[in-house]
């Protein structure tokens, strides 16, 4: 693994660790989630914003590539969001030729989506600069402060959904290509 940037490794050495839950470290934590979420969602604004596309657009795309065949009420449920809210996303997916959305083979009333080539092509392009990023900062900071990280964010999602949201993320099989 190569030695840390300068940063990085003061970043590893500030301040007393036993005093992670002051206010000020809480703050630092929360500035630092904001900055990291801005970068990590930079370079796939540009690419949808470019097709008039936002971040709902980019995350539908990657929870149906991640489940083809999800139903439309799956999908609601795992996005959280509104009827009206998901027909305004996927509308324009389906009618750009990015999503196929077609009745459910025991419920005809279903509809279950799937990425199209192109909505693959689409999506992988979105979620390459994100999975180069996470590959860089994972194999900086290394084995221990990846599982750290996997906790942290595991344990900010809120506990009544927590063993649900865990189980789909690592018992999801990988999507074919």
């Amino acid at each position: 693994m190569p030695d840390p940037s300068p940063p990085i490794r003061a970043l590893r050495h500030h301040g007393d660790d036993r005093l992670f839950l002051t206010g000020r470290k809480l703050r630092e934590g929360a500035e630092l989630m904001f900055f990291a979420y801005r970068a990590f969602t930079s370079d796939p604004d540009r690419i949808l914003h470019e097709k008039g596309y936002g971040r709902a657009h980019h995350r539908a795309l990657h929870f149906i590539g991640r489940r083809p065949g999800i139903s439309v009420a799956g999908l609601l449920d795992l996005l959280g969001i509104t009827k009206q809210s998901l027909a305004r996303v996927l509308k324009p997916l389906v009618d750009d030729g990015l999503v196929n959305s077609v009745p459910g083979q025991k419920d005809r009333r279903q509809r279950l989506l799937t990425l199209t080539e192109e909505g693959h092509r689409f999506e992988g392009a979105l979620s390459q600069s994100q999975r180069e990023r996470l590959s860089r900062a994972f194999r900086e900071a290394g084995p221990e402060a990846v599982a750290g990280f996997r906790a942290v964010t595991a344990l900010m999602i809120d506990e009544d959904a927590r063993d649900d949201i865990l189980r789909m993320v690592y018992d999801a099989p990988e999507a074919p290509k």
